[in-house]
C-alpha cells in the first residue's frame, strides 16, 4: 500500500509537527510527502528520510499543478491520498472525479478561521474549502469538537473518525543554559507561548493579561515563540503597555522542545484549535499550562491538576493563580500532566489509529464521484 500525503508545504507550526510525527512513525516504504511549495516541512521530511516530492505550484491558485499530481499518482501507483490543509483539500476535490482511489483528509483547523483578515478572497476560499471537505471519502478529526463541526458541515458520521494528536514521549529535551543565555535568573517567572502571530491565536489577550500580572511583579516575563503577519502590531501593543523589557520575541525556533522546560507555565489564547500540539509538547516538558477552552483541550487538560482551562476573560486570573503557586507545586502539576498525556497521546498511538483507517479504506471500493 502506498499513501501520498499532500500539503501546501508552508506549515511551520502544529500542523507541520503533526504531519511529520505521523509520517515518521508510519512505514517509510509506504508513505510519500507531497508539497506544493518548498519550505521547512520539505527539508525536515528529507532529514527524517521520508520520501518527498515537490509539485512546485507557481502560486496558490495555480491549477496546472493538478496535472502533475494526477500523473504522479498514476505513475507511482498511489493507493490512497491523504490531504492536510485547505489548499491541498481543494485541489484534491477537483482531482477526485478522475481518480478511483480513496481520499482521506485531516481537519487541522476550523475552516472559518483559516482566512481571518483575508477579506472577500478569504471568505470565498473558505466556502470552497468547506465544499471540498464534504466530498472526501473519509475525514479525520483531531478532537470531538471538530468531529461535531464536520457533522455540521454535512459530512456523514460514518465518514468521520476522531484521532488525537500525539508526540514522541521518548524524545527528551536537550539540556542547556538558556535561562542564563537569555538573561533570566532562577527567580524570574517565565510564561512561554508558542504560536504563529496570526489573528486566530489572539496574542493580544496574552499580552494584556500579562500586563496585569506584571503590575504585581516585575520579575515576570512573557516569552513569545513564533512569527507571522501581526508581529509589528503586537510589538507596538507591548510598547504601549510599557512591557518592552518583559515581553521577549524569540521568532521562529526549531528548538521549541528544549525551550519549553525553561518555562514555569505555557500559555495558549487561541480562538479555535483542534488538539493543540504545543500543549502535548508542554506535557512532555513537564510544564503546566494555561489555555483557552477550545477544540480538544478538555480531553488533554481534564482537570486543574494539570493546568488551567479558561474562557478568554479568565486568562488574567489564571496567570495570577499560576504565579501564586510555589515552584514545587507547579512542578508536581507538570509531572502529573506528563504522566497523563504520555499514557494517552503518544505518536505511536496516533500512527496505529491512522493505519487502521488506511487498512479499512484500502479494502473498501471507491466510486468515482460526479460532484454535480
Amino acid at each position: 500500500m502506498k499513501i501520498l500525503h499532500l500539503n501546501a508545504g508552508n506549515e511551520t507550526g502544529g500542523g507541520m509537527s503533526h504531519i511529520l510525527s505521523l509520517l515518521n512513525k508510519l512505514d517509510h516504504d509506504e508513505v510519500i510527502l507531497g508539497v506544493l511549495e518548498d519550505g521547512e516541512m520539505f527539508e525536515r521530511a528529507r532529514n527524517l528520510s521520508i520520501d518527498t516530492v515537490n509539485f512546485n505550484q507557481s502560486f496558490p491558485y495555480d491549477l496546472s499543478v493538478l496535472f502533475h499530481i494526477k500523473r504522479y499518482i498514476e505513475e507511482e501507483n498511489v493507493d490512497i491520498v491523504h490531504t492536510h490543509g485547505p489548499r491541498a483539500n481543494v485541489l484534491m476535490n477537483i482531482l477526485k472525479p478522475s481518480l478511483s482511489i480513496p481520499w482521506i483528509l485531516t481537519l487541522h483547523s476550523h475552516p472559518d478561521d483559516d482566512f481571518i483578515g483575508h477579506g472577500t478572497k478569504g471568505r470565498m476560499f473558505a466556502k470552497l474549502h468547506k465544499y471540498a471537505i464534504r466530498h472526501a471519502d473519509h475525514c479525520l478529526a483531531i478532537s470531538e469538537s471538530f468531529k461535531n463541526l464536520l457533522s455540521k458541515l454535512g459530512v456523514h458520521h460514518n465518514k468521520i473518525s476522531t484521532i488525537y494528536n500525539g508526540v514522541d514521549f521518548n524524545v527528551l529535551p536537550q539540556q542547556n543554559n538558556y535561562r542564563e543565555e537569555f538573561g533570566f535568573d532562577d527567580s524570574d517567572f517565565l510564561i512561554g507561548m508558542v504560536a504563529r502571530f496570526e489573528p486566530v491565536k489572539q496574542h493580544e489577550i496574552a499580552i494584556q493579561s500579562f500586563a496585569e500580572l506584571n503590575k504585581k511583579c516585575s520579575k515576570t516575563h512573557l516569552v513569545l515563540i513564533g512569527n507571522g503577519s501581526r508581529e509589528q502590531e503586537l510589538r507596538q501593543l507591548c510598547s504601549s503597555n510599557n512591557l518592552d523589557g518583559n515581553v521577549h520575541f524569540l521568532g521562529h525556533r526549531e528548538d521549541v522542545s528544549s525551550l519549553l522546560p525553561l518555562m514555569d507555565v505555557t500559555l495558549l489564547t487561541s480562538k479555535s484549535e483542534s488538539f493543540p500540539l504545543v500543549l502535548l509538547e508542554s506535557a512532555r516538558a513537564r510544564v503546566p499550562v494555561i489555555t483557552t477552552n477550545v477544540g480538544g483541550v478538555p480531553q488533554l487538560v481534564p482537570s486543574n491538576k494539570y493546568g488551567w482551562v479558561t474562557e478568554q476573560e479568565g486568562v488574567t486570573n489564571a496567570l495570577h493563580l499560576a504565579y501564586d503557586k510555589d515552584s514545587k507545586e507547579r512542578q508536581r502539576m507538570g509531572d502529573k500532566f506528563y504522566h497523563f498525556a504520555r499514557s494517552r497521546y503518544s505518536s505511536n498511538h496516533l500512527a496505529q489509529q491512522v493505519t487502521r483507517i488506511y487498512d479499512l479504506m484500502y479494502k473498501q471500493p471507491i466510486e468515482v464521484e460526479s460532484h454535480v
